[in-house]
């Protein structure tokens, strides 16, 4: 057994996030395959949200870009951010390691067919953040000094009170705010700061000639020292760090990704045929191609939480008098974080297999993997890499700052000591992260975050109607230039 801290906290939290996995991962049965129940949850409510409001996630794509770009509007009401910036925040809570790591993780148990999953994914994703941004904005909570609360906790408590079961929705609203408070030390906090180290160490010799290698908490204490100094400052400090960051690292990683497939490109054919191939494959993976497509749909909701209801705590602080706007906007997070951005990771790392057939067999693993596709072509690109996941897992952190916070103020009220005092302990688990290894993170995120699509898609389902309400009387409103 390894010395030192960094196993030790590992041997201590690796079998509870065994045995928490175990239990919410539950698994059935299905024409041969050994599935787990939360993901075939997630998998309807995308599939029944989408036909339900006849393919909003097509629909609704150009007023969502219309309303980015400052129009299609009917003017402000409460709030404290933009719509761009409340996308940008809740994109950075979504892209993060997990489309670096996460879709090489997929790709490497359940091959190349898993990315076209991925893809599928995040298009019937885009259908259920429609529905739960828009009743995030519809029952958020407003207060006197201009500052907005909202999210699933708010929503379930409130829409099932006006429906007369006010029990049942503060025990959900609570189960809830629990489920993010917990999970977003996960998710969005440890699994981002350890793969962050781990890409870190990679470039700074590898382990165990990397100085760093053993110092896990000296990286993770400069880390959360940065985090810390924007979260203190609320959602518009973080909104105001996010619109500028999020752009830049889309964008300096999808140029990576476009530069490394330039050098591929006799590749790409091949790198097509492997996915759509793979994705309905017999072979494979356990369960053949049912069990790629639940592999590539764990992912995929792994990295853009469709159907979680964590992002719908950011687009809830926008200001916006029409709840259907941020609907319409928050269409865009999947369509970049999982149709984008994940599908450049998978034809990176799927076009590499064109040359090494054996790639998968180095047994490397999230970044890595992802980071030596890189390096196939250009030896100083994982140092891109490097800054790109660093600036990923750093603005995930940002955002599921606040969704924990907002989960901490709704059980114990608002206040700021209430909200110093998680802000603190979020910082404590940053660096704790890069000290814990990858798979008993791994376990414990995603554990953490699937559970809370249980009472989040049922919220959504139950309150379906207050959505088709608010969308016809915007529908309503709008003249026919779409002001």
């Amino acid at each position: 057994m390894e010395d030192g801290i960094d196993a030790a906290v590992n041997d201590a939290i690796a079998p509870l996030a065994a045995a928490l996995s175990k239990i919410i991962f539950y698994k059935v049965q299905l024409l041969g395959a050994d599935l787990p129940l939360v993901v075939l949850w997630l998998v309807a409510g995308g599939v029944w949200f989408t036909l339900r409001f006849r393919f909003v996630n097509v629909r609704g794509f150009a007023q969502a870009l219309r309303l980015v770009r400052g129009s299609g509007t009917s003017g402000e009401g409460a709030g404290e951010v933009s719509h761009f910036q409340a996308l940008a925040t809740a994109v950075s809570g979504t892209v993060g390691i997990g489309n670096i790591g996460g879709v090489a993780v997929a790709i490497s148990i359940g091959g190349p067919g898993a990315a076209f999953w991925l893809v599928v994914a995040g298009f019937l994703g885009m259908s259920s953040k429609f529905v739960e941004c828009t009743l995030g904005v519809s029952f958020r909570s407003e207060h006197a000094d201009g500052t907005v609360s909202g999210g699933p906790m708010y929503y379930l408590e409130r829409g099932f009170s006006e429906l007369g079961w006010p029990r049942l929705g503060r025990g959900l609203g609570i189960f809830y705010a629990l489920g993010i408070v917990i999970g977003c030390l996960g998710i969005g906090n440890m699994f981002q700061s350890n793969q962050a180290f781990a890409q870190f160490v990679e470039v700074t010799g590898g382990a165990g000639a990397s100085f760093f290698t053993d110092k896990g908490w000296l990286f993770g204490v400069a880390l959360a020292l940065g985090v810390g100094v924007v979260i203190v400052g609320g959602i518009r400090s973080i909104a105001r760090v996010t619109e500028k960051v999020v752009p830049f690292m889309a964008v300096l990683y999808l140029a990576g990704c476009a530069v490394i497939l330039g050098f591929n490109a006799e590749a790409i054919p091949f790198a097509a045929a492997a996915i759509v191939g793979g994705a309905f494959a017999p072979e494979g993976v356990a369960g053949g191609a049912l069990g790629v497509m639940i592999l590539g749909f764990q992912r995929a909701v792994f990295s853009n939480e469709a159907g979680i209801g964590s992002a719908t705590i950011a687009h809830s602080a926008v200001k916006t008098a029409h709840p259907v706007t941020e609907g319409f906007v928050s269409l865009l997070e999947p369509f970049i974080d999982t149709v984008v951005i994940c599908s450049a990771t998978s034809l990176v790392i799927v076009t590499t297999l064109y040359y090494e057939p054996a790639f998968f067999a180095a047994g490397l693993g999230g970044v890595e993997m992802t980071s030596a596709a890189f390096e196939r072509n250009l030896a100083w690109s994982p140092t891109v890499v490097t800054v790109a996941a660093i600036l990923f897992a750093f603005s995930t952190m940002l955002s599921w700052s606040y969704y924990g916070l907002k989960g901490w103020t709704y059980l114990v009220g608002e206040g700021r000591r209430r909200e110093l005092a998680f802000n603190f302990v979020f910082c404590v688990f940053v660096a704790l992260g890069c000290m814990v290894k990858l798979q008993a993170i791994l376990d414990f995120s995603d554990a953490m975050v699937f559970v809370l699509c249980v009472p989040n898609i049922l919220g959504m389902l139950v309150l379906a109607p207050v959505v088709q309400r608010e969308l016809d009387s915007f529908s309503v409103r709008r003249t026919p230039s779409g002001d």
